[in-house]
């Protein structure tokens, strides 16, 4: 069998090497009329030596055994199968009619074999095949009716007995040629079976095995069919999926997003949606609600642009898990909103600097050319020592400039190193305070300092400590306005040391406590040129404590003045390893307001942006 199978696919065409089931049907073609053909040939003159001369019927008989060959040949070149059923329809046709012609007609026992013609036709499962070979198998019956009426055929008189037996063979032979298309029929179903069947689990077995979720849909969003790999993607058994099971788990604000994008495809659009869904939350996080960005692209089913318009159209989709990408997006986007917020930062402080240099440099210029010349301009002792003066706090001011802009630049490099040292914070908090309260009476402020006498003494860097309060202070007494007032209070919080410098000042919008102790970054376009000052007071003190550890609380109201509060262990304790580029750790912000103290993170974000605590 092997060997006939392998003869029989040398001579299939070659357009139909390459499909089982054309390939099959070639096969069944030509297999029967070759071999057919073949032993009767064989059996040919065996025919002859036992009956002798053969008549003209037994001529024409024989001679039609070359047709399946040719009409195999036809095939085999061509390729055209429904062509060659026709052909075959024609030539068992005519050779019926020759046969019935001489041997009674419509009355002949070949007539029957008019049955078979639309019988071997359907073996093409072709509609117009078949449709034309049983038009002219009725057409050659009528045809032998009518030239059996008018007696337009030679007289043909068998004898009863002969008659009967003719009658019987040729029904006997009808119906084992049926019974062979029958079979023929049956063995390329079974084929067409087998062969849907193998490809139905060859896409199984890709479906099972692709990342991509695929998926069928109606116009409504209803599921009919997806894919295992959505187990994987949303962590939930495909049963509960189907129907509206997958909508449910589309996010609300996405939904008809959703929707729009299968009712474009199911009008005959290729759509491409992006969207969120909701994946089933594993056991170490349960209650919490998990969304996934996916990708979908949908096309229709049946591209067909002549289906009617009311037919409802299926839509297949292509989902891919795209969270990785979307969350790379967000950290890009986050990444280029942070360097532009930088660089518009960098640029206002520059332009900041530009004015706290150009305008002690001014002074200190002008005023030692006054100086240099007073026996022409006839300076008394009190102006020169005036001038002198006015010099010295000028150089005085470029020089804590410079210091703040240093010591930023050692904490973003990370080479600020704390000196630990015992040290009482009651008398640094006194001593810094002493300092200031010249500028405070010079402002009109007044500034009042609450210290136990029994504040402990704390392990830290005390040049830091006094650093802070020096910031904090002078920041107070800057923004408070004349007859306004700055208190300083010190007190001891579990194993912390509190700080609260308070102000009845003009205050920090919302929009500018978020970010307000940011690198070069300076709150209140409406006030801040209306006081001097580089902006990186509050960046100091924040990168101050959060190298010793401590938490930072900033809570302010426009107009009504500003609190900070500062928490300093009383008793540092270096950190095992610092972070990986060398920077303090990043401060922790929570929101809340001044009226209600919410105990929970969650509370915090749902307040207004009024206080901003780093830590």
């Amino acid at each position: 069998m092997s060997i006939i199978r392998d003869c029989l696919d040398a001579l299939l065409h070659p357009s139909a090497r390459y499909d089982a089931l054309t390939r099959a049907r070639h096969r069944a073609f030509m297999a029967p009329r070759l071999l057919g053909s073949l032993a009767a040939f064989a059996a040919f003159p065996v025919y002859l030596a036992m009956r002798g001369a053969p008549n003209a019927i037994e001529v024409a008989a024989f001679a039609w055994l070359i047709a399946p060959i040719m009409l195999s040949w036809f095939l085999s070149r061509t390729g055209r199968y429904e062509g060659a059923h026709v052909l075959s329809s024609l030539a068992l046709a005519g050779l019926i009619m020759v046969i019935a012609a001489t041997t009674g007609g419509i009355e002949s026992f070949a007539a029957v074999w008019l049955v078979v013609v639309p019988l071997e036709a359907a073996l093409s499962a072709s509609r117009r095949v078949v449709a034309f070979a049983s038009l002219l198998a009725l057409s050659c019956a009528g045809i032998l009716i009518l030239v059996s009426q008018f007696g337009w055929l030679p007289h043909a008189d068998p004898s009863a007995a002969e008659r009967g037996v003719l009658m019987a063979l040729g029904v006997a032979s009808a119906t084992l040629y049926a019974a062979g298309l029958a079979f023929g029929a049956e063995s390329l179903a079974r084929t067409s079976v087998a062969l849907l069947s193998r490809e139905e689990e060859r896409y199984r077995l890709l479906a099972r095995n692709m990342s991509d979720v695929i998926s069928r849909h109606r116009r409504n969003g209803a599921v009919q069919f997806i894919s295992p790999a959505v187990e994987a993607m949303l962590g939930m058994p495909l049963a509960q999926l189907l129907g509206h099971g997958l909508f449910d788990r589309v996010h609300v604000a996405d939904r008809p997003a959703y929707l729009t994008a299968l009712s474009d495809a199911a009008r005959g659009d290729v759509r491409s949606v992006e969207f969120r869904l909701r994946r089933e939350p594993d056991g170490s996080e349960r209650g919490q609600v998990d969304f996934i960005w996916v990708e979908m692209r949908c096309r229709p089913l049946d591209p067909n642009p002549n289906r009617d318009a009311a037919q409802e159209a299926e839509v297949v989709g292509v989902m891919r898990d795209i969270t990785d990408r979307k969350l790379s997006e967000q950290a890009f986007d986050q990444a280029r909103s942070a360097a532009e917020a930088a660089d518009a930062a960098k640029t206002r402080f520059l332009a900041t600097m530009s004015h706290e240099l150009r305008t002690p440099l001014n002074a200190i210029i002008g005023f030692s050319e006054m100086i240099a010349q007073e026996q022409t301009l006839m300076l008394s002792a009190a102006q020169r020592k005036e001038y002198a003066q006015l010099i010295n706090d000028s150089g005085q001011h470029l020089l804590s400039v410079v210091n703040g802009i240093l010591d930023m630049s050692k904490m973003e490099s990370g080479n600020f190193e704390i000196a630990s040292e015992p040290f009482a914070p009651r008398a640094s908090l006194m001593h810094c305070c002493n300092l200031l309260a010249l500028k405070a009476r010079e402002n009109g402020v007044d500034l009042v300092t609450d210290a136990p006498q029994d504040l402990p003494v704390m392990t830290g860097d005390p040049r830091a400590f006094k650093q802070i309060v020096l910031n904090l202070v002078a920041n107070a007494i800057k923004f408070t306005e004349r007859g306004g007032q700055v208190s300083v209070v010190a007190s001891v919080s579990g194993s912390q040391l509190a700080l609260r410098i308070s102000d009845n000042g003009v205050g920090i919008a919302p929009d500018d406590l978020k970010r307000i102790g940011a690198p070069f970054f300076q709150a209140g376009k409406t006030y801040q040129r209306r006081h001097e000052g580089t902006g990186l007071g509050l960046s100091i003190v924040k990168s101050l404590v959060a190298l010793h550890l401590g938490e930072m609380t900033v809570q302010s109201r426009l107009g009504e003045g500003t609190a900070v509060t500062v928490k300093l262990p009383l008793v540092y304790t270096p950190p095992q390893a610092k972070p990986a580029d060398g920077m303090p750790a990043e401060s922790k912000i929570a929101t809340l307001t001044p009226a209600l103290r919410p105990e929970t993170l969650e509370q915090l974000h749902e307040q207004p942006a009024l206080v901003k605590k780093s830590a």
